[in-house]
């Protein structure tokens, strides 16, 4: 590449470093700076020391490293059978599966939560039907719900890992007198090693920081992310928030680097898997993976399902005639969620194009400076979404953009577009990996600058990844709660933080219909995503 084409290489990044300075490293560096002042600003440990002067403090952070381990502990196994199910087996129904693993991805965490609040809490739908007692809250139900929420993604991971094991590696274990199951734990888990140790500690690391189950279901059994809230908008102590903000950024951070390392050793297998293994009729082995899916779906459809039911009845628990009220007179109109898919539409539209100029500009640009950058743009994907949130309270409540930009919707796009920028920036270099070196250079040659070379030889090829990167913003986007939980005022108000409300308030049927709002806005997402993507795919083979 000659020095015009670095040049605007270097270009086309400078914009996109410059907001991630602003609007991730200062909130970050803000929280940072803010657990070790004082009220005047003076440096001092005093916030720290403090965390030993309440118990409640070290137990909560034991019960977050417990039902975080917990968690993973129940989700890899289950992931693992999942993932055999849909390229280990002849199962019939993997559409199914794969469809009802969607179903977390299309809601915050939350409704989770609430549907096993509904179905098993102490006024369940079981407990009415069958008078059992019953009782969701506290670690058990934290459990249920981080696992059927990880589930979906340890099973992403680990079917990466299964269709880039090659079927060469099972013939020569078959040619030895393998059995299957001799297969299955000499090549299989041996070549799903690193595979695994990533899906761990990314459920590890979702479920440490996560605060939409906590809240609905946690009960008594607080944890970090419930002590940050407290401390912030309870207690309005935000010196203390920002110092268990830093307790809990520790340790994700440390779970993302390990998880980062495991997948690139993952990723540093075969180049090029060959033939792709196709398993041969084994109907003891499918009856068995067949049960273990049911097992591990069958309590997602059914929570999700009875948050369905249970918004559209007239007054959960008490009278269960069937209406549509809850639609039609929700308590705040459908002004939560407009506010939501405008704020998404935002923060997708704003990320795609700066996630397309930054990984565009990177591919030829000198090492020094990609490396560097790459590092900075992958580092969101390790800081908690409400340590994110409350950095941009500490930076922007006062300043130069507090006038127009604190309390707008454009701070909470934002604020979810550089909680999501990492897995964004990952899934844009991925298709910019597609875009052929000499093809820049042959429209540079012909005369074309820097928009043309981005117009005619990059975007034909990473269309695909620009199309699921802005779904994939505006999704997540659309289920945020925990990035955002700070930034919504009396003017500003979203579904998800909706739901939270109104479910602390006793008012179960209409905050069902309001998640129920926001399941279809992402599966119409979803079904838009898909239905781009194949007209790209069309183009490209009629040309």
């Amino acid at each position: 590449m000659n020095s015009a084409g670095r040049s605007a290489g270097v270009s086309l990044v400078a914009l996109p470093v410059l907001a991630l300075l602003l609007f991730f490293v200062q909130p970050l560096a803000t929280v940072l700076w803010r657990s070790v002042t004082d009220a005047h600003g003076a440096l001092t440990l005093a916030n720290y020391l403090r965390l030993f002067d309440d118990p409640g403090l070290p137990r909560a952070a034991l019960h977050s490293l417990a039902i975080g381990v917990a968690t993973t502990l129940c989700c890899v196994p289950l992931g693992i059978a999942l993932a055999m199910a849909l390229h280990r087996s002849r199962l019939p129904g993997k559409a199914l599966i794969r469809g009802t693993l969607l179903l977390p991805m299309l809601a915050p965490s939350l409704v989770l939560g609430l549907g096993l609040v509904c179905l098993l809490g102490r006024n369940g739908l079981v407990h009415r039907l069958t008078g059992l007692p019953t009782d969701i809250y506290g670690f058990w139900g934290l459990l249920v719900a981080n696992t059927l929420y990880g589930l979906p993604q340890v099973t992403i991971i680990v079917s990466a890992a299964l269709v880039r094991t090659p079927a060469r590696h099972y013939d020569a274990a078959a040619s030895m007198g393998a059995t299957p199951w001799r297969q299955f734990v000499d090549v299989t888990l041996l070549r799903l090693r690193f595979a695994l140790l990533a899906a761990a500690f990314l459920v590890f690391t979702e479920t440490l920081t996560d605060f939409g189950s906590a809240v609905v279901v946690g009960g008594n059994y607080r944890v970090l992310a419930m002590e940050i809230y407290s401390e912030v908008v309870g207690q309005l102590d935000f010196a203390m928030g920002a110092t268990l903000g830093v307790v809990l950024l520790a340790p994700a951070l440390l779970s993302v680097w390990l998880g980062r390392i495991a997948r690139r050793r993952q990723d540093s297998g075969d180049a090029m898997p060959g033939r792709m293994l196709q398993p041969a009729r084994h109907p003891a082995r499918d009856a068995a993976l067949g049960a273990l899916s049911a097992l591990a779906l069958l309590p997602l459809v059914a929570v999700v399902a009875t948050v369905a039911y249970v918004s559209v009845v007239k007054l959960w628990p008490y009278d269960r005639t069937l209406t549509l009220a809850n639609y039609v007179g929700m308590p705040e109109g459908y002004g939560p969620v407009a506010t939501s898919l405008g704020m998404s539409l935002l923060a997708a539209c704003a990320g795609s194009i700066l996630v397309f100029a930054l990984a565009a500009g990177l591919r030829h640009a000198p090492r020094a400076i990609a490396r560097p950058v790459q590092f900075l743009a992958s580092l969101p994907a390790a800081v908690p979404g409400m340590v994110l949130g409350l950095g941009y309270v500490l930076a922007f409540d006062r300043g130069v953009l507090s006038g127009w930009f604190y309390g707008s919707i454009a701070i909470v796009a934002f604020c979810s577009l550089y909680h999501y920028h990492a897995q964004s920036f990952l899934a844009m270099q991925t298709g910019m990996r597609q875009v052929p070196d000499a093809l820049d250079d042959a429209v540079a040659v012909s005369g074309g600058g820097t928009f043309h070379v981005l117009r005619d030889a990059v975007l034909p090829f990473a269309a695909p990844a620009a199309v699921s990167t802005f779904f994939y913003l505006f999704m997540r986007s659309m289920v945020t709660l925990s990035g955002v939980i700070f930034l919504v005022t009396p003017d500003l108000g979203l579904a998800s933080v909706t739901v939270m409300r109104l479910d602390e308030n006793g008012f179960l049927a209409q905050a069902a219909a309001y998640a129920m709002c926001v399941v279809l806005a992402g599966a119409l997402a979803l079904g838009a995503m898909r239905l781009l993507l194949h007209v790209l795919k069309e183009r490209r083979h009629v040309a």
